[in-house]
């Protein structure tokens, strides 16, 4: 064998596929850029509709995706808040959440009233066990409608749990983590609005009563 043919040829080989992958890459990218609009325009149209079926029909006439506000979590995360306004006024707002569950962070949206109450709660993103931990989906079963008109109190937050830890929510036979997990995400928010409520609004605290001057 000629080792200088089998040299020039290894590096023809070299060359030619060097030369496809890019010219491949460039395709791709220009590609990406062309449906770069389209794609964003359908997740924008996706989060739109998540928002809005968790408020109540009609609740809103303004463009939810332009009327945010960003405030911190209990962990210090940013948390988007949607406001959801009537006539100028936020009559409630949309947030998202998310908790571990059995294999993986299971995200939702949920929507609360002016008065802290549940206006509904839908899963966004898991990767529980199908068959099992995708029940927390409204498709497959009704159960996330049950914290529909919840808030603080109601149940008391000892009962804001699965009912084999002492709460009011069912589990699933053989997946106590996926419910457990979305529960104490629920719970979470609606803390976090307690807490957050006037940034949430848009509404100034009041201010603190002022100390009694000393004698």
């Amino acid at each position: 064998m000629n080792i200088a043919n089998q040299f020039d040829t290894l590096w023809y080989q070299g060359l030619s596929l060097a030369v496809v992958a890019t010219v491949a890459g460039t395709a791709l990218a220009v590609a990406y850029q062309g449906a770069a609009p389209r794609i964003a325009e359908a997740q924008a149209r996706k989060t739109q509709a998540a928002l809005a079926e968790v408020l109540p029909k009609n609740s809103f006439d303004n463009e939810l995706m332009a009327d945010t506000v960003v405030v911190k979590d209990d962990k210090g995360a940013d948390v988007t808040v949607y406001r959801a306004r009537k006539d100028g006024t936020v009559n409630g707002v949309v947030f998202a959440m998310g908790e571990k569950g059995y294999s993986g962070t299971i995200s939702l949206v949920m929507g609360v009233d002016r008065d802290g109450r549940i206006t509904g709660v839908r899963i966004t993103g898991h990767t529980e066990t199908p068959g099992l931990g995708d029940k927390i989906e409204v498709a497959r079963h009704p159960w996330v409608l049950s914290f529909d008109g919840k808030f603080l109190g109601n149940p008391p937050p000892e009962q804001f749990a699965v009912k084999k830890d002492g709460g009011i929510f069912d589990q699933f036979a053989g997946a106590t983590i996926t419910p457990r997990a979305v529960v104490k995400a629920v719970k979470r928010g609606l803390e976090l609005y307690a807490g957050q409520r006037a940034a949430m609004l848009g509404e100034t605290p009041a201010p603190a009563p002022a100390a009694a001057p000393r004698s």
